[in-house]
Formats: structure tokens, C-alpha cells, sequence
């Protein structure tokens, strides 16, 4: 990767997102991302370095990926440039997509799902089941939903 990871997890911005992608998930789920740990910058290297694999797209009508830690731009073998560039749609394959897709506007009506599974693909066209994945609606301060993210701990190469 290119880019200095730590100019991305110190960024303003990747700061800032982390703090709602914190906040989301426990108004969703009740549970912390990283629980013990509550100052901004600190919780934005963690969650950045951590072993499991979170990700994130905004609200656009096809939603470009904003987010991904260091384990997700490894997995789907991108770099943050890359990534964030990425309608998250191409993180599924053709067939799979509208699988996504219902998947998506599940989490949409609910506000979260647990134990989601699914086969993705990687950049290279590696392709990869995902298990026991959460994904939530995420939500500015004032209550307004601003994305989705998804995060996982388990996924295999098929």
C-alpha cells in the first residue's frame, strides 16, 4: 500500500468516522466496537489495526465504499485510494449482487443484522465466504442515516 497507514487512521475524517461507526453499532447492536476504549484517536488506530474486518459505504443511490481498516484493504487487496473509490456492489460477484442487495435493504428496514454470510471477491478475484458478519445502519449524531457498515472476525478462501 502506498499510503502511510497511520495518515489514514489519524485523518480528521477516518477519526471522525469511527467515532459513528462506534456510536451506530452500539445504538443498533448495545455493543461497543472496542470496548474499553473511548478517546477518539486512540480508537480510531485501534479499530484501524484490529483483526477483524470492517467496512463502510455511504448513502449514495450505488453507494461507494468510505471506509475500510487495514484488515479489509488486505483482504479485498486494495489500497485505501483504491477502496474508497469502490461501489461496494463489486465486493460481491455478479451473481451474488442481488443476494447484497436484499441483504443491504434488510439492515435498512431493521437497522442491523447479525450472522450475515456470503461469498465476496478481492480485487485479484480472489473469492472469500465471510461468516457471523454484522451489518448496521449507520447514523449521524442528530439520528440521520449517513451509510452501512459491515464487520467480520471469520472468512475463508473458496
Amino acid at each position: 500500500m502506498a499510503e502511510s497507514l497511520e495518515i489514514i487512521w489519524s485523518s480528521p475524517w477516518v477519526v471522525q468516522h469511527t467515532q459513528t461507526l462506534a456510536r451506530s453499532l452500539r445504538h443498533w447492536t448495545g455493543r461497543d466496537l472496542l470496548p474499553g476504549v473511548s478517546e477518539p484517536a486512540v480508537l480510531a488506530q485501534k479499530v484501524f489495526a484490529a483483526p477483524f474486518v470492517l467496512v463502510s459505504h455511504g448513502t449514495e443511490a450505488d453507494p461507494v465504499l468510505n471506509y475500510g481498516n487495514r484488515a479489509a484493504l488486505e483482504l479485498w487487496e486494495m489500497s485505501w485510494a483504491e477502496l474508497t473509490r469502490t461501489p461496494s456492489r463489486l465486493t460481491a460477484e455478479a451473481p451474488n449482487r442481488e443476494e447484497r442487495a436484499r441483504l443491504l435493504a434488510a439492515v435498512t428496514a431493521r437497522g442491523f443484522i447479525d450472522d450475515y454470510s456470503g461469498v465476496r471477491i478481492s480485487k485479484s478475484g480472489r473469492r472469500f465466504r465471510i461468516a457471523r458478519a454484522t451489518v448496521w445502519n449507520l447514523l449521524t449524531e442528530d439520528g440521520k442515516p449517513c451509510g452501512q457498515a459491515a464487520m467480520f472476525e471469520r472468512w475463508e478462501f473458496v
